[in-house]
C-alpha cells in the first residue's frame, strides 16, 4: 500500500505538549530496522521524542504470554523483532493458532474491553508496548498513523479470508505450500545471489496446529516437497525455495508436471 507524504491534520498549537525528560530514549527509535515498514513511520524524525514516549521496548524469552485471551484490553504491541504465535481457545483447553505475528506486525486492536485472542512469543521476541490512552493520543494527533493501523487491520482481514480458504478447501500438500510462500522472505547474498528463504521458528506441532493437520502429515509433506526438489533445508530451522513457480501453482490446486 502506497503511502502518502507526511502530512499532520492537526495543528501544532492543538497537539498535546507532552513533557519529555532527558532520559526519553529516541535512539531506539531513530535506530530501529523495522520503523520504515511498520506503523510507526507516520511520525516523522523531527517527532520520534513523542513516539518514545508513547511506548515501551520490552524483550521477552519464548514461551512468554503476551496477550491473555478475554483480559482487559489495556495495551497494544509493535512487534521489532521475532515471532508471535496467535490463539483462539475453548473453555475445556482446547485451542486453535490462527496466526503468526511477525517483525512489523501491530497486535491487540480491538474496539472491545478486552483481548479477543491469545498472544505467545514463538522465540525471544522485542516489542514496543503502548498503553490505550498513550495510542488514542497518536490516533488524535497523527492521522497518517491512523490510517496505517487501518491498513493493518484490512490486512489482518484479508489473511483471515486466505486462513478460511486454507482449512476449508485446500488439501495438505497446498497447505503447507500456501504457509511456505506466506513466510517466504528474498534475502540477497554475495555468494548465492537472491535466495528465497522461509524462516521457521515455531514448531512442527504449531504449524500443524494452524494447517488443522497432524504432525505427521506436515512431516510427510514436508519431506515430499523435498525429494521433488521443490524446497531444501538451511542451517538455521529454516527452508530454501527451490522451485518457486512449481510451489505457486501448487498453492492454487495445479500439480506442476
Amino acid at each position: 500500500m502506497a503511502l502518502e507524504p507526511q502530512t499532520q491534520n492537526t495543528p501544532t498549537h492543538m497537539r498535546r505538549r507532552l513533557v519529555l525528560s532527558a532520559g526519553d530514549d529516541i535512539s531506539r527509535c531513530l535506530l530501529c530496522d523495522i520503523r520504515e515498514h511498520s506503523v510507526c513511520n507516520a511520525i516523522n524524525d523531527k517527532e520520534l521524542a513523542i513516539l518514545a514516549h508513547a511506548s515501551k521496548s520490552l524483550s521477552l524469552p519464548p514461551g512468554t504470554t503476551l496477550v491473555e485471551e478475554g483480559s482487559p484490553a489495556t495495551a497494544f504491541f509493535n512487534v521489532t523483532a521475532g515471532t508471535v504465535k496467535l490463539f483462539k481457545s475453548l473453555p475445556d483447553g482446547r485451542r486453535q493458532i490462527t496466526g503468526f505475528a511477525d517483525v512489523g506486525h501491530f497486535l491487540g486492536l480491538t474496539n472491545s474491553s478486552t483481548y479477543s485472542f491469545g498472544a505467545e512469543t514463538v522465540d525471544t521476541v522485542r516489542v514496543c508496548r503502548f498503553s490505550r490512552a498513550e495510542l488514542e493520543n497518536l490516533l488524535a494527533d497523527y492521522p497518517l498513523f491512523e490510517r496505517r493501523l487501518l491498513a493493518e487491520v484490512t490486512d489482518e482481514l484479508a489473511q483471515a479470508q486466505e486462513q478460511m480458504l486454507l482449512l476449508g478447501r485446500k488439501t495438505a500438500r497446498e497447505r503447507v505450500a500456501s504457509f511456505l510462500l506466506a513466510r517466504m522472505v528474498v534475502h540477497s547474498t554475495p555468494e548465492q545471489g537472491e535466495e528465497a528463504i522461509v524462516s521457521l521458528p515455531m514448531t512442527r506441532v504449531d504449524i500443524a496446529d494452524y494447517l488443522g493437520l497432524t504432525i505427521e502429515t506436515v512431516s510427510r509433506t514436508i519431506s515430499a516437497l523435498r525429494r521433488e526438489g521443490l524446497i531444501a533445508g538451511t542451517d538455521h530451522h529454516g527452508i530454501r525455495i527451490l522451485a518457486l513457480q512449481k510451489l505457486q501453482a501448487l498453492t492454487s490446486g495445479q500439480e506442476y508436471s
